[in-house]
């Protein structure tokens, strides 16, 4: 590994380990109400996205991508499910339910094979048709621990995976793609904080506005930059790491959730939910393995050429 895909590993594992640490951030926000937090979210990212695209001078590229109707369509569109994935996350955090975040999160990239056979008509292999396989069973074996199906783990798992198809088809950099989804919502989200604050908003939520303290505002208002300071990393790391190594760093994010839920708030986790994980885990194994396998051969393919000459 050379010093820049060295760089780059080492922003990828920041940028994994911030997201997982969220928990513990949102975590301090329990008393306020979960959408008015993601209002407040969506308003300091579009604040602060806002200023690094003007430093960065970046502004045509999102311009322009509102120019065009579909590209608007599809902003809307990812704008809408980050909210989703965003509002279902900070419920459960606020709600006891990390371990339930943990295993949308060890979903997503099963999810993101789903599609890519059901809507995008991709040809799996076995090794792949196996994964998923196990990871159903998974969700059943939970489903049964549970005594409920654990939708708010599919919330998060199908919100993200369908995330990432709209985004393959916004041609924006990472940076410009945020600033243009928050410009989006930000006149929802500015709705909703007038609302709550107003006293007109939903029974039993406390408005942040009524009764946070300094330290609330301050970490209410740090939301922006808890969105911004990872995906920074995150682009970082994308252009240096190979995606097969990016890919696995991922399962960073899911497992200090899970052991967050486990080990520091006590969530139960009783043997059935545990082979219920274990499963879900056995499938992802699979998947990275085939992913190594896969950059190995590839590696060698193109080096045979160079030999024979």
């Amino acid at each position: 590994m050379d010093q820049r895909e060295r760089a780059g590993l080492q922003a990828a594992i920041a940028a994994f380990t911030t997201w997982g640490l969220l928990t513990v951030y949102w975590k301090q926000l329990g008393e306020f109400d979960p959408v008015e937090l993601i209002a407040w979210r969506v308003a300091s990212a579009a604040l602060i996205m806002s200023v690094a695209v003007t430093v960065l001078r970046r502004w045509a590229p999102v311009l322009g991508a509102f120019r065009d109707a579909p590209t608007r369509l599809r902003l809307g569109a990812a704008g809408v499910l980050l909210t989703v994935n965003w509002t279902a996350y900070v419920w459960a955090v606020t709600n006891d339910r990390v371990l339930e975040t943990a295993l949308g999160y060890f979903l997503s990239p099963l999810g993101t094979m789903a599609i890519g056979v059901f809507v995008l008509g991709e040809q799996l292999t076995p090794f792949r048709w196996a994964s998923i396989g196990f990871a159903a069973t998974g969700v059943v074996v939970l489903t049964v621990s549970y005594g409920r199906v654990p939708w708010i783990a599919l919330v998060i798992a199908g919100s993200w995976s369908t995330y990432g198809l709209i985004k393959r088809r916004v041609p924006l950099a990472p940076a410009e793609s945020l600033t243009a989804e928050m410009l989006v919502l930000l006149g929802p989200a500015l709705l909703t904080i007038v609302v709550a604050s107003s006293g007109a908003g939903w029974p039993g939520a406390e408005a942040v506005w009524a009764q946070a303290d300094g330290i609330d505002w301050l970490l209410v208002i740090g939301t922006g930059a808890i969105t911004a300071f990872p995906l920074t990393l995150f682009a970082f790391a994308a252009q240096r790491v190979p995606f097969t190594l990016l890919g696995p760093a991922n399962y960073l994010v899911p497992l200090i959730n899970f052991l967050l839920g486990w080990v520091v708030y006590d969530e139960s986790l009783p043997w059935v939910r545990a082979v219920g994980f274990g499963l879900v885990w056995f499938a992802l194994g699979l998947v990275t393995v085939e992913m190594v396998r896969a950059h190995r051969r590839a590696v060698r393919l193109r080096r045979e050429p160079a030999t024979v000459a």
